[in-house]
């Protein structure tokens, strides 16, 4: 009773169904999907896959995926394990996977493991005492009907290279039995060979009937020839008779082992082929950030799998688009049943169920169609063909498991689209907040000045003298100036933005370009010192020289605007290998760390105070930015020494044009 306490308290339940060909199966994931739904528990399905893969019957196989899709339907997540002892397999899944209820159906079924005849559920019961074991019995109508765990007859009677196979090997053995036999070895030396005969057919033939053959085979040809009278099926000792039967059932056993361990082998290649395809799928999709690649990768996965032909029809904008084809064989005949299989498609996605081939809508489509669907969204529709050979059980739960890790990505994907739609959308409003409330402050005090001026020129013009009226002139003049800049900066910007500002580049002699922004400053400059100093005396760049001229004026009137009157500012150009840099020094207070990290951001006008009053909107910095990179080159910003700031940007060097 403690240790209930312990897990009912400690960790949620995980109820494990077990998945069957029976008919009555279906019941019992419906009586476990209520179980689950009752526990809020963690809710799987697992399916122990013998290790003989091909022994099911295609009455079985259908079955089984039927109640394999009821299942998902139900909400479970399906599994699947290879093996043969099917107690232990579910057992060991039961202790990993954290099982704590366990739903099987019951009936009179044996299943042998050697010796022991007992039933799955008293194995189960056995090999998972801390489990809770939940039984449902079965129907009479299922206890008779054919196991599906026999053979089916193509697995039983032997094909001629088998029976082939078989009396080369015994032939074999019998001449290697003749050798020992002329070098005196005695019969009892001579038995070790057929058994070992009998291995490697068991090996080399496909068919399990040729075990038992070349056991029988075995004993009499060893009689025939080897025991007194010799070329007769006499023997003349009576113990030889139990010779012959540990002989036969020595074969035997060592034939059925043999047989054993091959599809084991078998089995187990083929696991791990396909989980290391379903491991490279999860690695490929998710380094893939294209919806179209994410598909695509998902149909070559499913191709290497399955080796059959895939299509997918990807949804677009609410609507199935067009098919995308994708053959397991480029030479072979390409099938696209397009208007024929079109109806189906369609239907998986208003359903979100599949159809097609083996199911019950579309029962004759050579196709198998499922969607691309996680949390109810569906991405696309896959349809695999399947009418010459149907997929095997574990085949299916990969195919699922394939589309389950594409819906995942495309999901992701779209999420992460979303994500950034919103990032970029947020970063838009907060930028249009930002010119909203920066307009409205800052925009105040020189529409504020200018219509001071202007109302005290209106009202008291003939009271003040000249000099005054000037003074008031000019002031209107350098305030429509700034928000003549402003303006044009703020254009400049959201046309770059929008690509739609074109350059027009050729080569511009860089001193002429200076010189004609210079004429362009603020008045400003007449308290500070300019200079320019060029290396070369011929010094061209690849440009749009009109948008460089405004790069210019904007570093230039940034210097005047935050250093103190008096200051110096020199313009400087030089070569720097396939670049030309151009730089703007000052010797005013500088900038902080903080602030140079920032200074090229939109709408960041940092701490220092502008020496005019005015605060500037950050629009003149980030469009040099823009304008410096459209053609290619790179701006930033550094410390002067001993004191002050440098901001240099570079263009590409041009290259003077001689006609001749």
């Amino acid at each position: 009773m403690k240790n209930r306490e312990i897990t009912q308290q400690g960790r949620k339940e995980h109820l494990l169904v077990c998945l069957s060909p029976s008919p009555s199966n279906a019941r019992i994931v419906e009586a476990a999907s209520s179980m689950a739904a009752a526990f809020d528990a963690a809710f799987t399905a697992l399916y122990v896959q013998p290790s003989s893969a091909d022994a099911m019957s295609e009455q079985d196989g259908a079955r089984l995926r039927k109640n394999i899709r009821l299942a998902q339907k139900n909400g479970a997540t399906v599994a699947t394990v290879v093996g043969d002892d099917t107690a232990a397999q579910i057992a060991e899944y039961a202790r990993i996977s954290g099982v704590t209820k366990i739903v099987i159906g019951q009936s009179r079924t044996y299943r042998p493991q050697f010796m022991n005849m007992t039933t799955l559920t008293e194995q189960l019961i056995a090999t998972a005492p801390n489990v809770e074991i939940f039984i449902i019995p079965d129907s009479e109508d299922n206890i008779k009907r054919i196991s599906s765990d026999i053979r089916p007859l193509s697995r039983i009677v032997p094909s001629w290279k088998d029976l082939l196979i078989t009396a080369l090997v015994i032939l074999g053995a019998t001449g290697i039995g003749t050798l020992f036999s002329g070098f005196g070895f005695s019969p009892p030396n001579i038995i070790p060979v057929y058994i070992l005969a009998v291995q490697i057919n068991s090996i080399l033939a496909k068919s399990h009937l040729c075990s038992v053959l070349s056991s029988l085979l075995s004993v009499l040809v060893f009689n025939y020839f080897f025991i007194e009278p010799r070329y007769s099926f006499h023997a003349y000792e009576t113990e030889y008779f139990v010779t012959f039967g540990i002989m036969l059932a020595a074969s035997l056993i060592t034939g059925t082992l043999a047989n054993r361990l091959k599809d084991n082998a078998k089995a187990a290649a083929r696991s791990a082929f396909r989980t290391q395809v379903l491991f490279d799928t999860n690695q490929l999709l998710q380094r893939t950030a294209d919806e179209d690649e994410i598909l695509e990768m998902a149909a070559r996965q499913m191709i290497v799998m399955l080796n059959r032909d895939i299509t997918i029809y990807p949804v677009r904008e609410d609507k199935v688009g067009d098919g995308i084809f994708f053959y397991a064989d480029k030479d072979a005949e390409q099938h696209k049943n397009e208007e024929e299989c079109r109806e189906a498609v369609d239907w998986v996605f208003d359903t979100g169920q599949r159809a097609g081939f083996s199911t019950d809508r579309f029962r004759s489509a050579a196709f198998l169609y499922l969607p691309i669907q996680i949390g109810g969204r569906i991405y696309g529709v896959v349809s695999v063909r399947a009418k010459e050979k149907p997929l095997e059980i574990f085949e299916y739960s990969l195919l699922l498991s394939i589309l389950g890790e594409c819906a995942l990505a495309l999901d992701n994907n779209r999420n992460a689209r979303e994500k950034e739609q919103a990032a970029v959308m947020a970063q838009k409003e907060q930028l249009r907040a930002n010119l909203l409330r920066t307009i409205s402050h800052d925009l105040r005090t020189p529409l504020t000045s200018i219509s001071g001026n202007a109302s005290n020129l209106l009202m008291h013009y003939g009271v003040f003298d000249d000099s005054t009226r000037r003074q008031i002139f000019e002031d209107i003049y350098d305030d429509a100036q700034w928000l003549i800049g402003l303006v044009e900066n703020l254009l400049s910007v959201t046309r770059l933005e929008d690509g739609q500002m074109k350059l027009t580049m050729s080569p511009q002699l860089l001193e002429e370009v200076i010189e004609e922004a210079l004429q362009h400053i603020d008045r400003s400059s007449i308290s500070h010192t300019i200079e320019t100093a060029f290396e070369d005396e011929l010094l061209l760049a690849e440009m749009d020289a009109r948008l460089i001229v405004q790069v210019l004026i904007n570093l230039v009137n940034n210097a005047l605007k935050y250093t103190p009157a008096g200051s110096r500012i020199l313009v400087r150009a030089k070569k720097k290998g396939s670049f030309v840099q151009v730089r703007v020094e000052d010797n005013g207070p500088g900038l902080s760390k903080e602030d140079q990290q920032h200074i090229f951001d939109m709408f960041y006008t940092g701490q220092s105070s502008a020496a005019d009053g005015k605060r500037s909107l950050g629009l003149g910095l980030a469009l040099c930015k823009s304008i410096v990179e459209a053609h290619g080159g790179e701006i930033r910003v550094e410390d002067n020494v001993p004191t002050g700031c440098v901001f240099s940007f570079t263009l590409p060097a041009g290259e003077v044009m001689i006609n001749e």
